[in-house]
């Protein structure tokens, strides 16, 4: 009775992880994006176009290798698109990263409707898929009691997703070039007076976030087995992501805990039963709370997040001052 209990909790963990990860990709592109002083609200269709495109690429070419490459370069081909019009041609970002989401979500549906027509590829016949996202298990760290396997045994998409968040932290910290960017969203005008060069590190850190939130939702994809169906994969993660950047105060390493704790909500909406059952003294009452409440939990918590952001000052936020306005050079 005791080893099923410790399993229940174990699986509970393992979980959280499972849910949290896509989050992770999304927060961690945009945090990149915001970070050169470009706000983008496309986050749900990009994540949309590279889940489409990188399941498709993957099965068809059997391997997991080419479908994350594929879902980054289309993730990083919509930050092209959102970089020529808010960089170049001066569009409102705003409005540019809601068209964006529109877009995605079209092209999502419009590509994943034209091939289910003709046949649509079933993750389960692709062993190299299947086995590429298959869980491994960290030597030693994956033994340990409850956590072991909850938080060390998983995917190679989820050790990339933290790798990258950490990578991202130091990059940012770090590095010169990872301050210069800072420079870039905190004041352009003193940034381009001392000659870095902007529109070539907006453009850059715009296509490598959008790139990562395409593996984002590549991830999603595998996560559902390629089921496609009439609702999106993506299911409004892509705004919760947008959400998290603040929840994080734009920071990478921040952003492991804060997708976290939205992964916690969505796996209490899956397994608080579970845990109610074999906890019945202590967590019995989890069986009475409705399930749409645990579904609505995660966009209660982002609009009061949203609401205590909006409400605090900015000192002590890493919010680069010039986040959504763009440049001209002519007002410096």
């Amino acid at each position: 009775m005791e080893m099923d209990k410790l399993a229940i909790v174990t699986t509970f963990v393992h979980n959280i992880v499972v849910y949290n990860i896509p989050l992770l990709y999304g927060t961690t592109g945009e945090i990149l994006v915001e970070k050169s002083g470009s706000l983008n609200l496309g986050v749900e269709g990009i994540m949309a176009v590279g889940a489409i495109f990188g399941y498709l690429a993957g099965c068809y070419a059997n391997s997991l290798g080419v479908g994350i490459l594929t879902a980054f370069l289309l993730g990083a081909l919509c930050g092209l698109l959102f970089a020529v019009l808010t960089v170049s041609l001066q569009a409102n970002q705003n409005i540019t990263g809601l068209t964006l989401t529109t877009f995605g979500l079209g092209v999502y549906f419009f590509v994943g409707n034209g091939v289910r027509a003709s046949g649509w590829p079933a993750m389960n016949d692709y062993a190299n898929i299947q086995e590429g996202f298959s869980d491994v298990a960290i030597p030693g760290l994956s033994q340990l009691p409850v956590v072991g396997r909850g938080l060390f045994e998983h995917n190679v998409l989820v050790y990339l997703g933290v790798v990258i968040a950490a990578a991202m932290w130091w990059y940012l910290n770090r590095t010169a070039p990872g301050l210069r960017l800072r420079a870039v969203g905190e004041n352009p005008a003193a940034a381009d007076s001392v000659g870095i060069n902007l529109k070539r590190y907006q453009y850059l850190h715009i296509c490598l976030g959008c790139g990562v939130m395409g593996i984002g939702g590549y991830y999603m994809a595998l996560n559902m087995s390629g089921s496609f169906n009439s609702s999106c994969w993506i299911n409004g993660y892509g705004w919760i992501a947008v959400a998290l950047v603040i929840f994080a105060n734009w920071n990478p390493a921040l952003a492991i805990l804060g997708t976290f704790v939205f992964g916690f909500f969505n796996t209490l909406r899956v397994s608080g039963s579970s845990l109610a059952a074999a906890f019945p003294e202590t967590l019995g009452w989890l069986a009475a709370v409705p399930t749409q409440l645990y579904q609505a939990l995660p966009f209660l918590i982002t609009a009061g997040v949203l609401v205590a952001t909006s409400v605090r000052k900015r000192e002590g936020s890493g919010q680069p001052a010039a986040l959504g306005l763009n440049y001209f050079r002519e007002e410096r």
